[in-house]
This record gives structure tokens, sequence and C-alpha cells, in this order.
């Protein structure tokens, strides 16, 4: 598929699935966990234990001050920004609604990526198509409505927003600023950064007496560690490195279908006609956008 392919196209097609199920997990995790701990345990545990096997394996940590500079700023983008703020939003929007929020992390990129000068792939009106098309799928499919969207709590809302903007931000930044080291110790060093910038946060909020992680906390905390964080953002870095963020970017569309088919799967939650038409839109969007980047190169 366009500049995805081989080992590339794998990565993609993990966070792609991989990350759709992070979303019940995070709902699951912060009922007993505070957001921001969640989040800073989840990639303080990720990063010590990505960090061990990239030491382990031969890696050696940047030499240059800008590398560390660019993972720091980078680290903090992505994860404390861009995944801790989408956790603490998680308490004032439905699961619905955020994602048509999250989901808003491919229009950011691809505008992010035509505008810093940089890119490779221009903003069309093929990919503006396609990026609609997806949007308008995923509301479909989550049964979202211009009622639910606006008529709730704006803190969600606004949270998510800067949220999805942070993470393509930080995903252009890394794109353009290549940093001299391989992926696994990059992604380590990165949520080492990002982790320690949650803990500050929970600090700072007081976070720590409303620890008491239920079994089923701790079942969703691992799977955030091990496939969210180790296996997947490890995939979204090496995906990064040999596509345009753009390209990358709708795995966030890919996200909620896979959490429909959870839901059905293990919750019992229906799957009626209209998801599965939802399905094929967003489905038949990402596979358009991606074509269309490719007839452009």
């Amino acid at each position: 598929m366009s500049e995805l392919r081989g080992r590339a196209f794998l990565a993609w097609l993990f966070i792609a699935i991989g990350w759709g199920a992070t979303f019940p997990a995070m709902r699951v995790g912060v009922v007993t966990i505070p957001p921001f701990l969640l989040a800073g345990i989840r990639f303080g545990s990720a990063g010590l234990l990505l960090l061990a096997g990239a030491l382990l394996a031969g890696a050696r940590l940047p030499t240059r001050p800008r590398d560390w500079g660019t993972l720091a700023l980078v680290g903090c983008l992505l994860l404390a920004s861009g995944n801790g703020v989408v956790v603490w939003a998680s308490q004032y929007v439905d699961s619905g609604s955020a994602s048509i929020y999250v989901a808003a992390v491919a229009l950011w990129s691809a505008c992010f990526n035509a505008l810093v000068p940089g890119g490779t792939t221009p903003f069309t009106w093929q990919l503006a198509t396609g990026l609609g098309v997806g949007l308008l799928g995923t509301a479909i499919l989550t049964g979202v409505t211009p009622r639910t969207l606006f008529h709730t709590d704006l803190r969600g809302p606004l949270a998510l927003l800067g949220a999805s903007a942070s993470w393509s931000w930080g995903t252009i930044y890394l794109k353009r600023h290549p940093v001299a080291v391989g992926s696994g110790m990059a992604a380590a060093l990165q949520m080492l950064i990002g982790g320690l910038a949650l803990f500050l946060v929970a600090t700072l909020r007081h976070e720590w007496p409303g620890l008491h992680p239920s079994q089923g906390a701790l079942v969703a905390l691992a799977y955030l560690v091990v496939f969210g964080s180790i296996l997947g953002y490890t995939a979204w870095a090496y995906a990064l490195r040999h596509a345009s963020a753009t390209v990358v970017g709708t795995y966030a569309y890919v996200n909620p279908v896979v959490a429909v088919l959870i839901g059905w799967l293990y919750l019992g939650e229906p799957l009626t006609p209209r998801k599965l038409v939802a399905m094929a839109v967003v489905i038949g969007a990402v596979v358009w956008i991606h074509k269309t980047v490719s007839g452009k190169r």
C-alpha cells in the first residue's frame, strides 16, 4: 500500500489494530488509577524495559545534544501531552465522541505535513476527500451526532483536540529531525522522558493517594505497557521512518473499527448494519488515501 511496504506495512497494521484496543484498556484502568499516573506508570515501565533490552542488544545512548533535545521534546509532545491528556479527557467525554477527536490525528498530520517545509505529501483535493470521508465514517461508526459533540462538557473536547494536535506535531517534528539512534533506543528514551513528565503532572495534581488499582486495572495496564507501548510505539516509530506522517497517521481511522469489533466479540455489543457500512467506509477511505499518496510520488 503506497509508501507502506513489507515490514513498514506490518508495523502500521500492528498499531492500527493494537492501538485500537488501548482505548477500552485505558477506560478500564482509569477507574481505579488516576489518569496521569496511569499514563506515567505505562510509559515509565515500558521505557525502562525497552531501554534495558536495547542496551543488552548493544545499542548506545545518543551522543549528540541535539538528539537528546529532540527526543525530550517529542517525548513530551507525544506521550505527556498527546497521550496523557487523552486519558484525562476520558473522564468528561464518552468513548464514541473521544474516538472522533482522536481520529483527528490523521487530519492534523496531513495538514502539518503539508505546511511544514520538508514534507513529501502535498495536501491535494483527493487527499482532503479521503480524510473527510474517513472522519465521516468514524462518526457513523460510533453513532456520534453534532448534538453529541457540541452539547457536552467542553473540557473533554478541547483537551482531545489539543492532544491530537500535540501528537501530530510531535510526529512531524520527529520526522523532520531524525536522530542518530535506532528505533528501539529512541522509543525507550522518549517513553522515559514522557513518563517522567507525566509523573510530575500526577504529583502536582496530588494523584498518588488515589492509586488503588483493581485486578482489571492491572491487566489493562499490562496490555498498555507491552502491546500499547513497547511493541506498539516501536512499530509506530519504524513505520514513520519508512513512510510520510500523513500515511502513517491513517491508523487513527482504523482504531475505532477495532474498538467496535472488540466490543462485539468480548462485550456482547451488537454489530449493526450501520456499523458494518461505517467500517467499510473507513477502510475504503484509508485505501483511497494510501493510493492517492502513492499516485503523487
